[in-house]
């Protein structure tokens, strides 16, 4: 291979072909891969090469010299410093056909699938205020602006955390991704904070009290949960913000008060107390009602989980005869979509709280052919064989980003079920585990690509693999 011309430090003209998972530009000089930041497809670019590896290259643009087709304008203010959202200025169209090229090039690259191709890509109905679950953090450390004055407010923020920057929190005023209401208790909760002298968390020293903000939202009941994660208990110090909110907004359901002392930098609290309303937020998705806790996993994007079940129903392709396993279950809500259509489903799920969740709604909504287990399925199975299953027909399995552990990715094909349906919100990982599944004597019938994050480089598919 010929060494690539470029230099670290030296200043590029760059035409940005396409994106990379992840949000980055690609541009290529002689065949030498150059990765850059906050750059789309179409744009010429000048930019500086700040690191050089083996095979790539990463820069950042100094100057668009002209700009690309599919360009927009990004109604958001802190956009690009977030963060969150990395490709805003992208014309949404053109964000689905790059992740569609995405997920080709990585299942034909990983998966040794050649000339793979996506059988369908179902788009966003909404493309802003479309999360359901949104988290931000206080800090005495806010980022500064360019442009601020040096007397500027520095010990108080509550947002995002700068890009690879553990210490530092941009503070928020409007997020486009959550709903309108969201916005407005954010920026109440700032206030209340301040003028009751609360202190935020400082991550060097662990001192301080406010560690998180989180709200949930029920897209179809209206219901809104706020989270305080404080780095300990006292609810007397937390009751005036609390009171604050709840006079300014009546519509706030829940108000729950996670604590964690830990240094770990987690909003997941060891225990949690109920400052008002209710312990848990309703939603429904179809005809099913689901009851969340602070802590349980539910997709984030309500509108476009439906869609994702619907995706997962079809493919399963129920006749009301068969088993199935619902591996990393969450609340439940894949298990009992399944279940209205299958003979029995079993759910399977670490979070003891979310496997409470499950249980609970499956008894509300009267579904009483499912049932939900805790289960570490990075080894259960390898340890639970006196435990007695009905042999699965159908295996549903919706992993974390980091997808299977590797034992039960091998494991998997040892129920030897018909089908298994992966939904997965990570292609790398998918990707991986698929070519475990095609050399275990399964095939890969479909894979669709439902997009439940605009904006953002995220993406979910449900892949539908049958038993040769």
């Amino acid at each position: 291979m010929i060494e690539p011309s470029v230099k670290k430090g030296q200043e590029l003209e760059l035409t940005i072909e396409s994106l990379a998972y992840g949000g980055k530009g690609i541009a290529r000089v002689d065949d030498f891969v150059i990765f850059v930041k906050n750059a789309i497809p179409g744009q010429k670019v000048r930019a500086l090469l700040y690191r050089k590896r083996k095979g790539f290259g990463e820069a950042r643009p100094l100057e668009i010299l002209s700009e690309s087709k599919y360009v927009v304008d990004p109604p958001c203010e802190h956009f690009p410093v977030c963060g969150g959202c990395k490709v805003q200025q992208l014309d949404y169209a053109e964000q689905l056909a790059q992740k569609k090229q995405q997920v080709e090039n990585i299942f034909q690259r990983q998966a040794g699938l050649d000339d793979f191709t996506l059988d369908e890509v179902i788009p966003a109905e909404d493309i802003f205020n479309y999360r359901n679950k949104m988290e931000f953090t206080f800090s005495n450390k806010r980022w500064v602006l360019h442009g601020e004055s040096e007397d500027a407010e520095r010990d108080f923020a509550l947002g995002m955390h700068i890009p690879k920057r553990w210490d530092k929190i941009l503070n928020i005023n409007t997020c486009h991704l959550m709903p309108e209401s969201g916005n407005d208790i954010l920026n109440k909760a700032k206030s209340l904070a301040q003028e009751f002298k609360l202190k935020p968390y400082n991550q060097r020293t662990h001192n301080g009290f406010l560690r998180y903000l989180a709200f949930r939202f029920g897209h179809n009941t209206g219901d809104i949960m706020v989270n305080i994660v404080t780095s300990y208990e006292n609810t007397d110090l937390l009751k005036p913000m609390v009171d604050g909110l709840i006079d300014a907004f009546p519509q706030i359901t829940t108000v729950v008060n996670n604590i964690n002392t830990r240094k770990a930098d987690v909003s997941f609290g060891e225990y949690e107390l109920l400052l008002h309303g209710k312990p848990v937020l309703e939603e429904k998705i179809g005809n099913l009602s689901f009851e969340i806790s602070a802590n349980s996993f539910f997709q984030t994007n309500t509108v476009m989980a439906e869609k994702l079940y619907e995706t997962a129903l079809a493919g399963a392709d129920l006749s009301g005869e068969e088993v199935v396993y619902d591996l990393y279950s969450g609340t439940g809500s894949i298990s009992l979509f399944l279940a209205q259509k299958a003979k029995e489903v079993h759910g399977f799920e670490v979070i003891v709280s979310a496997v409470e969740d499950a249980t609970r709604n499956a008894v509300n909504n009267q579904i009483g052919n499912v049932k939900f287990h805790v289960a570490n399925l990075d080894n259960y199975f390898k340890f639970s064989k006196g435990k007695k299953y009905p042999k699965p027909d159908i295996i549903v399995v919706d992993p974390p980003r980091a997808g299977m552990h590797k034992f039960m990715t091998d494991y998997l094909p040892k129920f030897e079920a018909e089908k298994i349906i992966y939904i997965s919100c990570n292609p790398t990982t998918q990707a991986r585990d698929t070519e475990v599944l095609l050399q275990k004597g399964y095939e890969l019938k479909r894979l669709t690509l439902v997009d439940m994050f605009p904006h953002t480089p995220h993406i979910e598919t449900v892949g539908i693999f049958q038993k040769n």
